[in-house]
């Protein structure tokens, strides 16, 4: 498929999005109607598509489809390779996936608002006890395409939400028993969808790209066979770090991002050594055509109505709506004398994990895709800091609670979120 071609393809996706949105508000439907043939019994792993156990297979079995998808052998296979290549490609697509199931339990049979800890570009950090959906789509779309409007997303909001949880008991639970439909009488996809059914098709479409963007020699061939080798280990990493119990506390929630982070961090980290070797043996004219995927970009975003505008990561802590909640705080809890300092260092360290998020920010000079991975690298690292510096005073805190200063202190976030 061409470049337009690919192009036409993102365009219709979103176009089928924004009509399923639209007979939605007529009909109303659940947020979720819309996306009942992506998400059918598993938005990966029907029909042809179906690697979710297997291994990224060496270079000389990896198919190299010249963009998205490959020409369907069937609708139903068609309809799953659609999936695959177009998300892959289109991240303002997961956004617009991601947020509907971030707000699935809500709003019956109206269409979804926007919840207060949404990203700056409309997706969400947080879908129920979920943290990072499609994140291996994002860390390969800005290192191989630098389309950072997915990634850089990411940031202090997630710490935030983090803390003051949107979601209640009955609704993480709705989201781990996503068959029950919960009291809206809407079907919630699996997480796994989200957090780990497509990684190894991910990781296998990466490098696809790449090989065919380059023609590898053999001796290339054998070092990016080893680079699909990190892959396929990357995506185990990821897909091992979905929950599979929900977090109604604070601390747990936070336990539970530092955990996928530092997954990530480690997928990230194993990838590095390969690509930048890999990048290394590359000639000159094989590096630009490589670098190319990068430039080409831009248009298939400016195709799917992708807005080229910085992402609010780094200067979110601005937003009113992520402001420290003293007051609520104070009202909620009534702090006593004694809980007053571990309050305090709480506030200190969520202050400090703003100004190191708010320091490392997306680069300007990556113009490589081992510049970006590393760019990755030390921003998850960041993250993982952030997080580190929040958890500790929030666990002494919540050691000093009684119960109802527990449960009130978890209402902050719920109540924003009705």
């Amino acid at each position: 498929m061409s470049k337009i071609g690919t192009a036409i393809v993102a365009v219709l996706l979103v176009s089928a999005l924004s009509g399923a949105a639209d007979a939605r508000r007529h009909l109303g439907l659940g947020p979720l109607a819309g996306f009942t043939r992506l998400f059918a019994g598993g938005l990966f792993v029907r029909g042809r598509v179906h690697h979710r156990h297997a291994r990224v297979h060496r270079i000389e079995h990896v198919a190299a489809p010249s963009q998205d998808a490959v020409a369907p052998t069937n609708e139903r296979a068609g309809e799953e390779k659609l999936a695959v290549g177009s998300l892959f490609t289109a991240p303002d697509s997961r956004r617009q996936i991601a947020a509907d199931a971030a707000l699935a339990f809500w709003h019956r049979g109206q269409s979804a608002t926007v919840g207060w800890w949404s990203h700056g570009h409309g997706g969400y950090g947080w879908v129920g006890p979920l943290f990072w959906p499609f994140a291996a789509n994002d860390i390969y779309g800005y290192t191989i395409f630098a389309d950072g409007t997915g990634f850089w997303d990411y940031g202090y909001p997630d710490v935030y939400a983090g803390l003051f949880g949107p979601y209640g008991y009955d609704e993480l639970a709705a989201y781990m028993t996503p068959n029950s439909g919960a009291r809206t009488g809407r079907k919630i996809p699996p997480l796994q969808q989200f957090c780990g059914a497509a990684e190894h098709e991910i990781a296998a479409l990466a490098i696809s790209r790449i090989q065919q963007a380059i023609q590898p020699s053999d001796e290339q061939r054998a070092v990016l066979d080893r680079l699909a080798d990190a892959s396929n280990s990357a995506a185990q990493s990821i897909q091992a770090s979905c929950p599979t119990q929900a977090a109604s506390t604070a601390p747990a929630r936070l336990a539970l991002m530092q955990q996928r982070v530092a997954a990530l961090l480690k997928a990230v980290t194993s990838l590095e050594p390969p690509l930048q070797e890999f990048y290394d043996l590359l000639h000159d004219d094989q590096k630009a055509r490589l670098n190319a995927l990068a430039r080409n970009q831009p248009k298939l975003a400016a195709a799917t109505a992708e807005i080229a505008a910085p992402a609010r990561g780094c200067d979110a802590s601005g937003s009113a709506a992520l402001q420290w909640p003293a007051g609520e705080i104070e009202s909620r809890l009534h702090p006593t004398e004694a809980q007053r300092e571990p309050l305090d260092r709480l506030q200190r360290a969520n202050a400090d994990a703003v100004d190191l998020l708010s320091y490392e920010c997306r680069p300007t000079d990556a113009n490589t895709p081992s510049d970006r991975l590393a760019a990755v690298d030390r921003r998850l690292d960041a993250l993982q800091q952030a997080i580190n510096l929040v958890i500790l005073p929030l666990e002494d805190l919540y050691a000093s609670l009684g119960d109802e200063q527990k449960a009130q202190f978890e209402r902050i976030g719920q109540d924003r979120a009705r």
